[in-house]
């Protein structure tokens, strides 16, 4: 039987979302806490108790604050490796997600996945993936389930600009548009494929046109504002539920640290990192309004206390809790249908 769900919105037009000063201040919390969680998981990695590859989302949080603002509950999420603010986006619990990173029982893949691996089926969340593009066919296949299963559900599909020279992508987008499935590709062009610049790694950089093959409509998205973010996807959503096909999303945005832990990020400036950390912060940007808006610097404050001491009990969770036991590498490798 198909899940009941709210009634879809008729189709946005540009303003058509209304943003109260209570969403800025759930954004704010929501996209400081993916900071400050990525910047406890660098100290870690630094210290050793982070082993393998570690990729930080810092600079990034308006993307997935925006648009995870947008899903209705039993939409489903699939990201790349770049994937612990999509997992505390969708509701995932912080001390699980860290105690992942270290390799710990109680993590969300019982310390056996790390950082690239790890899913939440309550929270619709279906992974990180370490192979660049890799998600893209499998967030295309949770979208045919959505159909399928006429339950009014849609598919938020991440990927990296670096992933859409892939060929999978675009047999994906192919399949999609042919059967309308009711998928968003959100591209989040963060200017960087590892050390690439977007300009020497693809012949046309407007990433969000690269559906226009298959009638797939796109729109460059400033990635930076959340909530241009949020009125943006919800436009898309709308078209997406409404039974029309896919469609694109490029968020233009940016990174503060390497690709990884392991990346000196010697392939652009100091300047230029400060220069979009001082101009086009998305947490700063939201602070600014919330104090024109007549919120006090206190009342940020404690929202930045509330959120060290979250991130501070994940840390201590994680670090506490026991390793693996070697009889684990035997389990959950079927799962009953």
């Amino acid at each position: 039987m198909a899940t009941q769900r709210r009634k879809p919105r008729s189709p946005a037009r540009q303003g058509d979302v209304s943003i109260t000063p209570d969403d800025l201040k759930s954004y704010y919390r929501d996209m400081l806490l993916i900071r400050r969680f990525e910047e406890k998981a660098g100290q870690l990695y630094g210290m050793g108790l982070i082993g393998g590859f570690c990729h930080l989302y810092i600079g990034q949080e308006a993307v997935v604050v925006g648009v995870q603002a947008c899903a209705n509950p039993g939409d489903t999420i699939i990201t790349s490796y770049r994937d612990h603010g999509h997992m505390l986006a969708t509701g995932m619990d912080p001390k699980g997600v860290m105690a992942e990173l270290t390799g710990r029982r109680g993590g969300y893949s019982k310390g056996k996945g790390g950082s690239m691996h790890m899913f939440s089926r309550e929270k619709g969340f279906y992974g990180g993936h370490g192979i660049v593009g890799a998600q893209v066919p499998l967030g295309t296949g949770l979208a045919f389930a959505h159909k399928y299963r006429e339950d009014n559900g849609v598919c938020y599909c991440y990927l990296g600009d670096g992933a859409v020279n892939q060929g999978q992508v675009y047999e994906s987008f192919n399949m999609a548009a042919l059967w309308k499935l009711p998928v968003v590709y959100i591209i989040e062009n963060n200017k960087y494929g590892m050390g690439t610049s977007v300009e020497r790694h693809s012949a046309r950089p407007d990433l969000h046109e690269r559906g226009h093959a298959y009638g797939i409509p796109g729109k460059a998205v400033d990635g930076m504002d959340v909530t241009t973010v949020r009125q943006e996807t919800q436009d898309a959503i709308d078209y997406v539920r409404e039974g029309n096909g896919p469609y694109i999303l490029e968020m233009k945005t940016y990174r503060y640290r390497g690709h990884s832990m392991s990346d000196p990020a010697k392939y652009r400036t100091k300047e230029e990192v400060s220069k979009m950390r001082s101009e086009h912060d998305p947490i700063d940007n939201v602070r600014k309004k919330l104090l024109d808006g007549g919120m006090s610097e206190d009342a940020l404050k404690e929202i930045d206390r509330e959120v060290k001491a979250i991130v501070s009990e994940a840390a201590e969770f994680a670090q506490n809790s026991p390793e693996p036991d070697v009889s684990e590498l035997y389990t959950d490798i079927l799962v009953d249908a």
